[in-house]
């Protein structure tokens, strides 16, 4: 296939990209920072990819690529871990609703249309509540990242009315070489490791093979159609995450951070990690999909020792 990807150099994006090289595709990079690009993916190693400088909340030439694609995956989206100013608020919005809106617009243009978006979302989506549980049917929460999932969920749903396969992917906490693990593992080594805050808050999380798997297979299988939980079907409070990553450090967890402290660190953003929720892939899992790191011991066994 020929596949365009946006977000093709962050965490996710770049293992989706090995994926998708090693599977014989064919790759247009879309990103803000072509040099940062080169570097990641020289011409000797990824002789099929090509890639395209692009303004992601404007129109522009770029759009034109789109057209003969056969997929569009769009992961772009600034960081949400960082102290959320009222500049960063706006720009965490407008990376996802603008930055979709305008991939929806090429796709509309296009000559020859891709048959399948696959459009990233975020658990964010449900709110957070350290008692409920939701799935891919529950209803969206009051928030400020609440209210992004939605508005950058209603911009995907546009492209329906081009005749184009959406999937749009929840996305929990991933877990892999680097990301959120990147910043936990540290103070472990250290012997200062953990639970954030009082340590009952859920924990939603995919390994990120898994995460790449189900957006491969989203391109893939035209049975997929519509919103899914990309999340582990087995969620843990933030206190057995930190046990479990001590107990394959073999580091103790016993030192907890206190609230305020992420809160000084992170502003409003230590909400994503002090609050959290508990979500459950039950769409996910009715289409059949198989999980290669269901459990947490599993996927922190495989990832920890990589780090």
């Amino acid at each position: 296939m020929k596949i365009a990807i946006t977000g093709a150099t962050g965490f996710v994006g770049s293992r989706l990209v090995e994926k998708l090289k090693d599977d014989g595709h064919q790759l247009l990079i879309f990103t803000r920072n072509a040099n940062r690009a080169q570097r990641l993916y020289p011409a000797s190693r990824f002789p099929n990819l090509e890639i395209i400088a692009y303004q992601p909340t404007e129109s522009g030439e770029w759009q034109q690529a789109i057209s003969g694609c056969d997929g569009v995956v769009n992961l772009a989206g600034e960081p949400i871990a960082e102290r959320w100013t009222p500049e960063h608020r706006k720009a965490i919005l407008e990376s996802r609703q603008l930055g979709t809106r305008k991939i929806v617009e090429a796709i509309t243009q296009a000559e020859v249309k891709p048959s399948v978006l696959v459009n990233a979302s975020a658990v964010g989506y449900y709110g957070t509540s350290e008692t409920g549980i939701f799935d891919e049917n529950s209803n969206p929460g009051d928030d400020f990242l609440a209210e992004v999932c939605q508005a950058w969920e209603t911009e995907a749903n546009q492209v329906k009315q081009a005749d184009v396969r959406l999937v749009i992917l929840r996305i929990g906490i991933v877990l892999g070489n680097g990301g959120a693990l990147a910043k936990m593992i540290p103070p472990f080594k250290l012997f200062a490791g953990g639970p954030l805050g009082k340590g009952r808050q859920w924990f939603s999380w995919i390994h990120r093979d898994d995460l790449v798997k189900l957006i491969v297979e989203s391109l893939k299988r035209n049975d997929i159609e519509g919103t899914f939980n990309a999340t582990s079907p087995n969620p843990v409070r933030m206190s057995k995450l930190c046990e479990t990553l001590g107990e394959i450090m073999h580091r103790p967890s016993w030192l907890p951070v206190p609230d305020f402290a992420l809160e000084l660190l992170l502003g409003e953003a230590s909400k994503v990690v002090l609050e959290g929720q508990q979500v459950l892939p039950n769409k996910t899992q009715s289409i059949g999909f198989e999980y290669q790191y269901p459990n947490l011991k599993q996927a922190l066994t495989d990832v920890v020792p990589k780090m």
